[in-house]
């Protein structure tokens, strides 16, 4: 049969998602813990990979498997085997043409900034900081010249192995109140390292580097050069997974409400 499963997990913790032959990883964590439970290899395949230090609240997975198991078994056996920084959230039991990265139609992340003059210390793996004032209306007015379908690739690392860089970008708020500075990003799919660049190119300008429509000139050029600097990964989450309301996928409590609902 094949299992779906949601996790969260603390990517300060962990190596990254993919598995390494030296372990470390998120993945590595879950295989081994349901295997155990299952009593045999389990390889598992997520909706989305993570680089190293990024974080995530709902991660969907799914395996394979032909051992009988009640679904309770696949959370808190396989919770009870797995790091604290790691914890399924829910499992269920999806048709056979169910696959966690090809059935996802969106994907959305959040990343969380510290603004202000010193460096945070609680929060130094769970967040991201800019010591300078940043002007928001004019971070808000580059990221609409960003939204829609668009070639990316100067939002791209240099590693990213998609075949196109061409995404649609549905969904770009930035928010912020106090200290905090939060970016709620929503697209069809995510290009290697983009949406740390896509902060990292509003943080230019919310610092006055450039004008809002540099936003724009810097997609039209293609040129990764052009760009700013990657932002650190500590704070950026994989927040939510969206998929078709005939898989059944469970939703998580806590959804970004202020985000416009899909269809």
């Amino acid at each position: 049969m094949r299992i779906a499963l949601s996790l969260e997990y603390d990517g300060s913790r962990f190596l990254g998602w993919q598995t390494q032959p030296g372990g470390g990883t998120v993945q590595d964590a879950l295989q081994g813990a349901l295997s155990a439970i299952a009593g045999s290899a389990v390889h598992v395949t997520c909706a989305g990979r993570t680089d190293r230090g990024v974080h995530a609240r709902m991660q969907v997975v799914h395996f394979d498997t032909s051992a009988t198991r009640p679904l309770g078994a696949w959370v808190r056996g396989t919770n009870a085997l797995l790091p604290e920084s790691v914890a399924v959230l829910w499992a269920a039991e999806m048709p056979d043409d169910f696959h966690a990265r090809y059935a996802a139609h969106a994907r959305t992340y959040r990343y969380l900034l510290f603004n202000r003059a010193v460096r945070p210390a609680l929060a130094a793996h769970y967040a991201g900081w800019c010591h300078a004032p940043l002007d928001i209306p004019a971070m808000r007015a580059a990221a609409a010249l960003l939204v829609g379908e668009h070639d990316f690739s100067a939002l791209r690392s240099a590693e990213c192995q998609a075949k196109s860089p061409v995404r649609t970008l549905q969904a770009l708020e930035i928010r912020a109140e106090g200290e905090r500075v939060e970016f709620v990003v929503r697209a069809n799919a995510f290009l290697h390292h983009m949406v740390r660049n896509l902060v990292g190119l509003l943080v230019y300008v919310g610092r006055g580097k450039h004008a809002p429509a540099w936003a724009g000139e810097v997609l039209a050029s293609r040129d990764r050069a052009r760009a700013a600097p990657t932002f650190a990964a500590a704070g950026l989450y994989l927040e939510r997974v969206h998929y078709a309301a005939t898989w059944g996928i469970p939703q998580e409590a806590g959804e970004l409400r202020r985000v416009p609902a899909l269809p």
